[in-house]
């Protein structure tokens, strides 16, 4: 970790246990050493710091490229292993350079709804979490994350100060057979396989 990863590291953990009483279930199951996928369900902006601090290690996340028009944001969010991404469209550089990241033997969050959640439950997957997948073959770790929605919810309703717990699934070990046949929806067959791991994960 870089210096300004490591702060908001011990940050976020500080912040999640005092105001959050954040909880982090089965966090043997998380992968602390080579290339791994984080895929979670995405319930707010809370979600990539919390997120972060499951990991013994740095993490690399996707932002909305406009955060980095933000004075003081466009400096430090690249600090803190931001990867910008244009969230009209798919963004091909933005999964290149997560690609490359995961490949050189990283861990990467990736949020497979693609966005947050109006009403807090969850989303279909979209196919850009199955093309990082059929590229690095990297294992997957899946995520749940609850009280993150009523905590700040989208759209406005500002920040309560709730408990919030991580649920984190056993990994999911991915093949060169998971990807055949090469058939068109085949990123959207892998992406929504993750998703449905992440919808089993309960708090009970």
């Amino acid at each position: 970790m870089n210096f300004y990863y490591w702060v908001g590291y011990h940050l976020s953990r500080l912040v999640g246990r005092l105001f959050f009483h954040l909880q982090v279930i089965h966090k043997e199951r998380m992968l602390q050493s080579g290339p791994v996928i984080l895929a979670m369900n995405h319930q707010s902006y809370l979600d990539p710091p919390l997120a972060g601090t499951t990991c013994d290690r740095a993490v690399y996340f996707l932002a909305r490229r406009t955060l980095l028009d933000v004075p003081l944001l466009g400096w430090l969010l690249p600090k803190l292993n931001v990867i910008p991404v244009n969230q009209e469209g798919i963004d091909r550089g933005a999964l290149k350079s997560l690609i490359r990241v995961v490949k050189a033997g990283n861990a990467a969050l990736v949020f497979p709804e693609g966005s947050r959640t109006i009403d807090g439950r969850l989303q279909s997957a979209e196919p850009g979490v199955g093309l990082v997948i059929a590229k690095t073959l990297a294992p997957v770790v899946p995520m749940r994350i609850f009280g993150a929605h009523e905590a700040l919810p989208r759209g406005g309703g500002g920040l309560h100060f709730v408990p919030i717990t991580i649920v984190i699934g056993e990994p999911i070990v991915f093949t060169a057979d998971d990807l055949r046949p090469p058939v068109k929806d085949l990123y959207k067959r892998l992406s929504q396989q993750v998703m449905d791991a992440i919808a089993a994960l309960q708090l009970h």
